[in-house]
């Protein structure tokens, strides 16, 4: 029986690994500490990612290859290119489907909810990196060397979600019934994914003829404004709504002065002083999947931040 291997062992590897195994599937994992939080059943290995030799030992044996790898956010023009070589390269000595884990990134500034066909016209650092990761990928694919495609998402929201707009820097302060802080407009709508539903649309990549040679954007609820989902996420844990403060710009380039990962942050403020959203219809029409509706989602977040915060398992006062 051929493996499903995944690279990483963050929260879309986790998702993916989960939904794979639920479908009968052998996992194995690939890390540079053979380490992560992922499930019973997948197996563990050691290898690091940007080695190309010690990559196809690692994964020797995939009938897919999911790149689920997350390197640090301020250092993707680095990190990201050797480890996409070294994974294709994997890919096409196994004859392995490569799935990779993308975002919207690569489009650049937009006016409209983004479809696959968009152009990738990013101007900043970390769009031209992704954009460039798809486009080798592609260009393989059309010359037969490897089966390609890859799942695109917007920011991140559920269980096992830590870095992200409404991950670890926000959730545990409503949980308290703290005010949080927020970037760009609070009151423009910003469409998340739910790590879910990331899962599910990995694994129906990785195991579906349809889906190569193109990207899908995973099925996303309808964007809502920040402030919405932060008040969601407030009536899910039972507590007032909280007030939101914005980080401006110059707050930004001033935290970003001592915080790497918020000194990253600048190249996307785009990304929440417009409307962000994307379209995907596509992918809901072809593998007739929807997305897990924003309430569940809330809930599910509240549920296993309180898991790992016993302190906060109660709704706390409003403040």
């Amino acid at each position: 029986m051929q493996s499903h291997v995944i690279i990483g062992a963050g929260p879309v590897a986790r998702a993916t690994a989960s939904e794979l195994l639920a479908r009968g599937k052998r996992v194995r994992s690939v890390t540079r500490t053979g380490g992560g939080e992922l499930p019973a059943g997948v197996e563990r290995v050691k290898a690091d990612a940007s080695h190309e030799s010690a990559l196809i030992e690692a994964t020797e044996g995939a009938a897919t290859i999911y790149n689920c790898a997350n390197p640090p956010y301020h250092r993707w023009d680095t990190e990201w290119p050797p480890i996409n070589a070294a994974i294709l390269a994997a890919a096409e000595r196994h004859g392995s489907v490569l799935v990779t884990m993308g975002n919207l990134y690569g489009y650049g500034p937009g006016n409209h909810p983004f479809v696959e066909t968009d152009p990738l016209a990013a101007t900043g650092t970390k769009g031209k990196v992704r954009a460039a990761m798809w486009e080798m990928q592609l260009a393989a694919h059309r010359a037969g060397r490897v089966r390609v495609t890859e799942a695109r998402a917007s920011d991140f929201i559920g269980p096992w979600v830590l870095s992200a707009a409404l991950g670890e820097r926000v959730v545990p302060r409503i949980l308290a019934g703290k005010s949080v802080s927020l970037m760009g407009h609070v009151d423009m709508a910003h469409a998340v994914t739910a790590m879910n539903d990331v899962g599910i649309a990995m694994a129906i990549l990785g195991n579906d003829e349809r889906a190569l040679g193109r990207a899908w954007h995973v099925p996303t609820a309808p964007a809502r404004t920040q402030r919405e989902l932060v008040d969601g996420l407030c009536a899910a844990a039972g507590v007032n709504p909280v007030k939101i403060k914005r980080l401006g710009p110059a707050m930004l380039k001033i935290a970003g002065v001592f915080v790497p990962m918020i000194r990253g942050l600048q190249e996307v403020q785009y990304q929440f002083t417009a409307p962000f959203d994307l379209d995907s219809s596509d992918f809901t029409a072809t593998f007739d999947v929807k997305p897990t509706p924003l309430d569940h989602t809330f809930e599910s977040t509240v549920a296993w931040y309180r898991s790992r915060r016993p302190e906060v398992a109660r709704p706390a006062p409003s403040s």
